[in-house]
């Protein structure tokens, strides 16, 4: 069993709101007629094992979690920052939130890396409600 929450009827979002793209993202979710749950991983601390069940979720690897073309991240690490493993790149997501590359959003076993806020389109099923099935 994992440990990151799994409900058809909730959509959790992982997101940083020290980037403009997280902050439209969870604006958009918290507007869906869908329950959800929000996760500002810049004041929630997300453990070690929920990074890698969001990567394998999205079946990516964790580095592919980070903005590597970030000027922060280049700043720090320059392109030896292509080579960090696992765990150096479970800590810079930590530590550094707002090089997380996209926000995430999980619903019932659905993952789904949200790259503008259209995409999150794609995890709300139409609402039929009221309307006559032909």
């Amino acid at each position: 069993m994992g440990t990151i929450a799994m409900d058809k009827r909730q959509i959790t979002l992982y997101y940083s709101s020290e980037n403009t793209i997280g902050k439209q993202i969870h604006a958009y979710v918290q507007s869906s007629k869908k329950k959800n749950l929000a996760v500002d991983i810049s004041k929630t601390k997300v453990t070690g094992t929920q990074w890698v069940e969001l990567a394998d979720g999205l079946n990516k690897d964790i580095k592919d979690l980070i903005a590597m073309d970030h000027p922060d991240f280049l700043n720090v690490y320059g392109e030896q920052g292509q080579d960090l493993d696992e765990n150096d790149c479970i800590k810079i997501l930590q530590k550094e939130p707002h090089l997380l590359k996209h926000p995430i959003a999980v619903n019932d076993d659905q993952y789904l890396e949200l790259e503008n806020a259209a995409s999150f389109k794609k995890f709300i099923a139409p609402d039929s409600a009221g309307l006559k099935e032909s």
